[in-house]
């Protein structure tokens, strides 16, 4: 399986180098410069790590390590030119996974990712969930139709994976938000139903008049349609 890797570092010199060795290593990359910018990415691809510099314009790398934790366990590694502890310590209490000190050296930094990607990817076996043609396949983060593949983001993933798993079951916005973000989730509620008109556009034959993904009004959605 090919890593996609996201890359936020507003130094170009650095994301170049970084670059270089991704490409070397077999890695695909997304590079962005901004914490702004890693949100919009992150959410409209799919995402296997994230090397996260903390110090950006706009939102810095802390801001945006709480973002993405409240949709995924993606692994971070932090990149940061601050090397006292209370930093680390901050990053890490957010959910980082490893903290990397400018300036480093790029072929550690390809050991970490590859020790990293091996401890959350390779160790796991491979769970793909179906119905009808669809397909949802758990270590790749992937959805596919019969062979061709729909690209979803990781907030789409999280909520296809509980619909999947709880097919035939009518859920409310409350279980979903619960099962598929946790706890913590302080979006509004209503984003379930972006993400439910979202996700209903790529895999109905008429979003319009959804068969798979069902409203049940006053009451939340079941995935598996009428045919359960």
């Amino acid at each position: 399986m090919k890593y996609q890797v996201l890359v936020v570092e507003d130094q170009k010199e650095i994301s170049d180098i970084v670059s270089k060795y991704l490409d070397n290593e077999g890695y695909a990359y997304y590079v962005v410069r901004d914490g702004f910018e890693a949100l919009d990415t992150f959410n409209s691809h799919t995402i296997h790590l994230v090397l996260l510099d903390v110090m950006m314009p706009g939102i810095d790398g802390f801001e945006v390590l709480e973002e993405i934790r409240k949709i995924s366990d993606v692994p971070v590694i932090m990149l940061t030119a601050k090397q006292e502890e209370i930093d680390r310590v901050k990053g890490f209490d957010i959910g980082a996974d490893d903290y990397v000190v400018k300036p480093f050296s790029a072929k550690e930094l390809m050991r970490r990712i590859r020790a990293l990607t091996k401890r959350v990817y390779h160790e796991i076996d491979e769970i793909v969930y179906t119905f009808k043609d669809l397909s949802l396949h758990t270590k790749s983060m992937k959805l596919y139709k019969n062979t061709e593949e729909i690209q979803i983001t990781a907030a789409e993933y999280n909520l296809l994976l509980v619909m999947f798993k709880n097919q035939g079951q009518v859920l409310s916005r409350e279980q979903l938000i619960d099962l598929a973000y946790g706890s913590e989730y302080d979006g509004y509620d209503r984003n379930i139903d972006s993400y439910i008109k979202r996700i209903r556009q790529k895999i109905e034959v008429d979003s319009k008049n959804p068969q798979i993904l069902i409203t049940k009004y006053g009451a939340g959605y079941v995935f598996g349609g009428t045919q359960l």
